[in-house]
């Protein structure tokens, strides 16, 4: 199972959840780097976000691919 089901349907794909995740966890420690004048956690941070961004994109594609 690629997905997520939710009353019994298939939902997003689980590319989709896992990037968004990374998205948020990267963006609380770009905001984390920021406040305490960490740059390599603020840099981290950003990889993290645009790392979500890709596997979220993968996801959508895949769940296009799929007729969701």
């Amino acid at each position: 199972m690629d997905g997520f089901t939710f009353f019994g349907e298939q939902s997003m794909d689980k590319d989709r959840i896992e990037g968004a995740e990374k998205g948020i966890i990267g963006k609380v420690k770009e905001v984390a780097g920021k406040v305490l004048g960490d740059a390599k956690l603020q840099t981290e941070g950003t990889a993290e976000q645009a790392a979500g961004k890709v596997q979220n994109a993968v996801g959508g594609i895949k769940d296009t691919v799929k007729g969701k």
